[in-house]
C-alpha cells in the first residue's frame, strides 16, 4: 500500500518536473510574443479616466480568460484532427493585427483631429460609456488574435509531449499570457497614483528619505504621460511586427524574399507590406462604396 502511494507521488513529481521543463521552453520562445503583447493591450488598455481605468482592465483581463477558454480547446482539436487549418488562421489574424497597425499609422499621419477635440470635449455619459465599450471590444479582439498565436507556438513546442504535459504547460502560457500582461498592465496605468502617495508620505516626513520619496513620486507623476505614449508607439510596431512575422514564418516565398534582412527588419517590412495590400483594398473599398451613392 505504502509502495503504491510513493509510486504515485513519484510520478506526479517527474510530471512536475517535466512541466517546469517544458514551460521554460515555451515560455522562451513566446516571450517575444508576451512582450508585444503586453505593449500592444497596456496601448488599448490606457487613456481612460482615472476612475476607470482599473475597472477596464478588469473587463479585458474578463475578456482575455474567456479568449483563452474558446482557443485552447479549438487550438487542440484542430493539432489533432484538422492541422491543416491553423496556418489559414493564422494568416488570417496576422492580416488583422496588420490593419490595426495600419489604422494607427494612418491616424497619426492623417489625424482625425475633429473627432478627437468632439470625443475629449463630451461630457455626455452615454457617450463616454459607449466609447469605453468600444476601446474594450478592440482590445479583447486583439487579445485574441494575439492569444492564438501565443497559443499555437506553445503547442509546437510540446506537440511531442503527452497529452497531459500538452494541457498543462500550454493552459500555463495561456494564464501567463493573461494574468502576467495584464497585471503589469494594471500597475503601469497607477504609476501616478503611486506617485502621488509618495509624495503625500513624503510630506510627512523630514530628511533624506523624504527628499528621495519626493523625487521618486515626482518622477512616477511626470513619466505617465511620456510612458503611455510610448506604449502606444511601441503597441503598434508590435502588431506591425507580429503581423509580419506571421506572414514569414508561414509562407516560405516571404521567407525567402526576405531571408538576408535580420528576423525584426523581416517581420517589420512583412507587416508593412501587409498594411499597404490592405489598406489599398480598403480605399477601393471606400471609392467603389462612394461611386455608388
Amino acid at each position: 500500500m505504502a509502495s503504491g502511494i510513493f509510486a504515485i507521488l513519484d510520478d506526479v513529481a517527474m510530471l512536475l518536473d517535466d512541466t517546469a521543463a517544458m514551460s521554460k521552453i515555451a515560455a522562451k520562445k513566446t516571450a517575444g510574443l508576451l512582450g508585444d503583447d503586453l505593449a500592444v493591450n497596456a496601448e488599448k488598455a490606457t487613456g481612460f479616466h482615472p476612475s476607470r481605468e482599473l475597472p477596464v482592465i478588469w473587463a479585458i483581463t474578463k475578456g482575455s480568460l474567456i479568449n483563452k477558454l474558446i482557443i485552447l480547446p479549438i487550438a487542440f482539436l484542430l493539432s489533432a484532427f484538422m492541422p491543416q487549418l491553423i496556418v489559414p488562421i493564422l494568416l488570417l489574424g496576422g492580416a488583422y493585427l496588420s490593419y490595426e497597425g495600419a489604422e494607427k499609422l494612418y491616424e497619426w499621419f492623417l489625424p482625425r483631429k475633429e473627432l478627437k477635440i468632439a470625443a475629449r470635449e463630451s461630457d455626455e455619459p452615454k457617450e463616454i460609456v459607449q466609447q469605453e465599450k468600444a476601446k474594450i471590444r478592440s482590445a479583447v479582439r486583439t487579445d485574441f488574435i494575439l492569444s492564438i498565436e501565443i497559443v499555437i507556438i506553445a503547442l509546437e513546442t510540446v506537440i511531442d509531449q503527452s497529452l497531459t504535459i500538452q494541457l498543462l504547460v500550454v493552459g500555463f502560457i495561456a494564464l501567463l499570457a493573461t494574468v502576467g500582461v495584464y497585471g503589469l498592465v494594471a500597475v503601469l496605468v497607477r504609476m501616478d497614483d503611486t506617485g502621488f502617495y509618495l509624495l503625500e508620505r513624503a510630506g510627512k516626513m523630514k530628511g533624506m528619505m523624504a527628499g528621495i520619496m519626493r523625487a521618486w513620486g515626482k518622477l512616477l507623476v511626470s513619466s505617465l504621460p511620456h510612458v503611455i505614449r510610448l506604449l502606444g508607439v511601441i503597441g503598434t510596431i508590435a502588431m506591425l511586427l507580429v503581423g509580419g512575422g506571421i506572414y514569414v514564418h508561414n509562407i516560405e516565398i516571404i521567407h525567402q524574399l526576405l531571408a538576408l534582412l535580420p528576423t525584426l527588419g523581416a517581420d517589420f517590412v512583412a507587416g508593412l507590406a501587409v498594411e499597404t495590400v490592405l489598406l489599398i483594398l480598403m480605399f477601393t473599398a471606400k471609392g467603389i462604396k462612394a461611386l455608388a451613392t
